[in-house]
């Protein structure tokens, strides 16, 4: 059983409004998330678009419910913009999180990420990159991981679909090419999922850089059809490809296991985007904490 003092739970507001497709959730406001949240049993969220942009205003709302902010999205595009900019808004994002009480920030390099794009398969549109070009992000990574961690901060990278580190071997290469004390990954069990991998295998080989957790599940069904039509991922993701731990194929009750034997020690958050309208999301956020507690004692 994971330990109550050194594992907590959070969860995203992706499952409320989505933050690539805004017309799914745009009903749902910042209010009713985050009191939904609460009302699940969850102590922390990320950031959504539509959490307030004062970090005053946002924490006294999170305050009222008993939630702390644990981590938030961070695009960057280091192959293609000037280094010293992305630090500078990197720095900015540290001070406003830091104000919120967070010290994770989960970072994605998104030159080419295809993602967000509606038009092409994730397969066909997914991000490659030279190798000149890997070495301009490893050394952007290894800068703002560095900031990261003069700031109080751990930079945990999130292997994404779409991008140019999606697959274990690009992942696996990302970490052997940065600075282990000082960039680290968020584990998703959902994305390693996705490109055909298993999750329980890639953590296993990954856990002593984990630094922070997504949890969410896959339905087969349409697993299967999005990976043998090359969906684009926010058809995948309109279809309900992801849904909460329990409600899918992931093997969760191993995923626990290894991050107890590690003795992880940080936050494990449901990241479960999924269509509000066919997917109510209090409902599926107390579907995620109970099934949790049941396989964790959390």
């Amino acid at each position: 059983m994971l330990k109550k003092d050194r594992v907590k739970l959070g969860i995203a507001p992706i499952g409320w409004t989505n933050d690539d497709m805004p017309e799914l959730g745009g009903q749902n406001t910042f209010e009713q998330c985050i009191s939904e949240m609460a009302l699940a049993g969850f102590t922390g969220c990320e950031i959504g678009t539509k959490y307030p942009s004062d970090p005053d205003v946002l924490k006294k709302a999170l305050d009222l419910r008993g939630l702390v902010i644990c981590n938030q999205w961070y695009s960057t595009e280091l192959i293609t913009r000037p280094s010293a900019e992305i630090e500078k808004e990197f720095r900015s994002t540290l001070a406003f999180l830091r104000t919120l009480g967070a010290n994770i920030i989960g970072p994605n390099e998104q030159t080419r990420a295809c993602q967000g794009d509606e038009r092409i398969g994730i397969r066909a549109g997914k991000a490659l990159f030279s190798n000149d070009e890997w070495k301009t992000m490893i050394d952007g990574y290894n800068k703002l991981g560095y900031v990261a961690k003069e700031e109080g901060f751990k930079l945990c990278m999130h292997h994404h679909m779409g991008t140019g580190v999606q697959t274990p071997e690009e992942t696996e290469r990302f970490l052997n090419d940065t600075n282990p004390d000082t960039v680290f990954l968020t584990y998703d069990t959902g994305h390693f999922s996705y490109n055909g991998s298993d999750p329980v295998e890639q953590l296993s080989k990954f856990i002593s850089r984990v630094g922070h957790v997504h949890l969410k599940d896959l339905r087969p069904k349409i697993h299967t059809v999005a990976m043998k039509e090359d969906w684009p991922f926010m058809k995948a993701v309109r279809e309900g490809v992801f849904t909460v731990p329990g409600d899918g194929y992931v093997d969760f009750p191993a995923v626990f296991a290894i991050l107890d034997e590690a003795g992880y020690e940080g936050w494990m958050v449901v990241e479960a985007e999924q269509d509000p309208a066919r997917a109510n999301p209090l409902e599926y956020a107390m579907m995620a904490r109970s099934y949790i507690r049941k396989h964790t004692g959390l």
